[in-house]
């Protein structure tokens, strides 16, 4: 009886520690909006919560393709034009992230504040 309840407190011990390690579910990811439309982001400067896995949701209004890419949250992905994308991002510590279509990178920029 005592090896069982032994047994069954260290069972509990990693089921807590493994449900308190479980990675965030995308439904606890906070949503971004986010339009493209004359080779310009709007909005240019989205805000977003600081720890917090993103689902930033583009869409294009242009009639030419973009690659929205950013080096520092780890994204390229091409967007047809007049299409949309769908993007997942990690937790972000606070900060300022910059991200820009690669076809006109020049003159198309946006930035993510993470706070």
């Amino acid at each position: 009886m005592r090896n069982r309840s032994l047994f069954s407190s260290i069972g509990l011990t990693v089921a807590l520690a493994a449900g308190a390690a479980a990675p965030a579910r995308a439904d606890d990811a906070a949503p971004v909006q986010i339009t493209l439309k004359d080779h310009k982001f709007q909005p240019a400067e989205a805000t977003v919560p600081a720890g917090k896995p993103i689902v930033i949701q583009l869409a294009n209004q242009d009639a030419t393709p973009a690659e929205f890419e950013s080096k520092e949250l780890r994204v390229e992905k091409v967007v047809a034009g007049g299409g949309a994308i769908t993007v997942k991002v990690r937790a972000l510590k606070p900060g300022r992230y910059r991200f820009f279509d690669d076809y006109h990178e020049a003159t198309t920029e946006g930035f993510l504040v993470a706070q």
